[in-house]
């Protein structure tokens, strides 16, 4: 049987996915760590994608394969020399030494956040490979001299696999220096960074949603894409559906058929890797949070969500910027918890881990539903597998709330980019011939305080008033 193969290339592992091309059907996965990283810097050598990406790939069973595709970690900047070595390690999407980058380019652009989000759909952030490229500049003169070519990480390893430099719109989208709305490089926001600088053949050329990279070991390599839009295709996500992806950060998307662009910079105005739109929302903070917390108390974290459950009325209220904040957009941020009083139990703490991402989860949705539709909310992550916090969120968040019991949504829209390419066949076709997408209904629970979000957005007020 034909097999297809996606690759999820994210901030903690490399994982392998094997698909049956006809069916769809899981044959094979394999999956290895990448080392920690922990912000303001956050960085790995390359080097450890490409032997995790080998050790996963024998993990399942180097399986001959028609086609393959990489999803990656959004942002991140790989920059290479002109032999396309890597010159140094890799600064990834949630490194925050570049924030004063951000801040700084914001300025240099006649009429400020407004004509940044007119020009690339996104108000530049730490988080940018555009900021990230500003740091290298200011900060590593010797290397910024032998920078030849910068990609984003799923760029970098599909260069491994066939040796072409090549993007797609959805991981070019979160640059901060290609539009959306155009198709187009903006050379003249690179110009901010480097004005003396000839960009054309640094940055990759940029494929369409079907278009091949090239070939490896006889498969054809789909243009790959980031992370975000995989899971969209792995999930079948379709117009009036949100996903909300509860990982080491929680990341809110929708599908769009028109570009947008928010100037306050909430809301990411990203392509996707169809043809159309994935205006996202991203935090910092969500399952990391509850890792914390559960270290805190000395229990995993299926421990942790029955102390959370079991948690009567009052307690604290957390909120949790424990390693900054993208949204709202506080890289210095860090965590609080207020209303703590002498008979607090375990039970309350571990719920004001689980409210308090909820609410920071909530928040983004808030802004994301100011630029497209939700009708429905499908939750995927690790953290999803929280009854508590599925249940929080769909006590408030005002629309139907699903979940999806899909392990590897990334891997699979990768599968799903794959076969499409291999095939000429339209991107939701073959996910919706593959069946995926099916989720559950989320019953709210019936516990969750009234003033919840109140107070909440009280505690909030007073960590950004500090």
């Amino acid at each position: 049987m034909p097999l297809v193969a996606g690759i999820d290339l994210s901030t903690q592992s490399t994982t392998v996915e094997v698909r049956d091309l006809d069916t769809g059907a899981v044959v094979a996965r394999g999956s290895a760590p990448h080392p920690p990283t922990t912000p303001p810097r956050s960085e790995q050598d390359p080097a450890v994608w490409w032997a995790a990406f080998r050790a996963a790939w024998a993990q399942a069973g180097a399986p001959a394969v028609a086609a393959v595709s990489v999803a990656g970690q959004q942002h991140g900047m790989v920059a290479l020399d002109a032999d396309e070595a890597v010159i140094r390690p890799a600064k990834l999407w949630n490194d925050t030494e570049s924030a004063p980058d951000a801040g700084w380019l914001r300025q240099q652009l006649a009429g400020g956040d407004p004509a940044w989000a007119e020009a690339v759909g996104s108000v530049p952030l730490a988080a940018f490979t555009v900021t990230k490229l500003s740091w290298l500049h200011r900060s590593e003169p010797e290397h910024w001299a032998r920078l030849a070519h910068v990609l984003l990480p799923h760029d970098w390893l599909t260069l491994q696999l066939c040796g072409e430099r090549v993007t797609d719109r959805g991981d070019a989208s979160g640059t901060g220096y290609w539009s959306p709305a155009t198709g187009e490089y903006r050379w003249d926001l690179l110009r901010i960074v480097d004005r003396d600088r000839d960009w054309t053949d640094v940055v990759p050329r940029v494929l369409g949603p079907r278009e091949p990279a090239g070939t490896w070991n006889g498969a054809v390599v789909g243009p790959g894409t980031g992370d975000n839009m995989a899971a969209a295709l792995g999930l079948g996500l379709g117009e009036g559906d949100a996903m909300v992806s509860i990982g080491t950060s929680g990341t809110l998307s929708a599908r769009s058929p028109v570009p947008t662009a928010d100037p306050s910079g909430a809301v990411a105005g990203f392509a996707d890797a169809t043809g159309a739109y994935l205006p996202l929302v991203c935090t910092l903070n969500a399952a990391k949070v509850l890792d914390a917390v559960a270290r805190l108390l000395g229990v995993d974290h299926h421990e942790l969500d029955r102390l959370a459950a079991a948690a009567g009325p009052g307690g604290p209220v957390l909120v949790p910027y424990l390693d900054g904040e993208r949204t709202p957009d506080r890289p210095g941020a860090s965590g609080w918890i207020g209303g703590l009083r002498s008979d607090v139990t375990r039970e309350q703490l571990a719920r004001a881990a689980v409210d308090g991402v909820a609410c920071g989860l909530l928040d983004g949705l808030d802004a994301l539903c100011r630029h497209a539709a939700v009708g429905r909310i499908v939750l995927t992550g690790g953290a999803s597998a929280s009854a508590v916090l599925r249940g929080v969120l769909a006590a408030l968040a005002g629309v139907p709330v699903t979940h999806t019991e899909q392990a590897e949504a990334v891997a699979a829209g990768a599968c799903v980019q794959a076969a499409a390419t291999l095939l000429g066949e339209d991107l939701a076709d073959v996910g919706r011939g593959w069946g995926l997408g099916a989720t559950t209904d989320v019953a709210p629970r019936d516990d969750v305080p009234d003033d919840l979000r109140d107070r909440y957005a009280a505690a909030r007020d007073l960590v950004a008033a500090g």
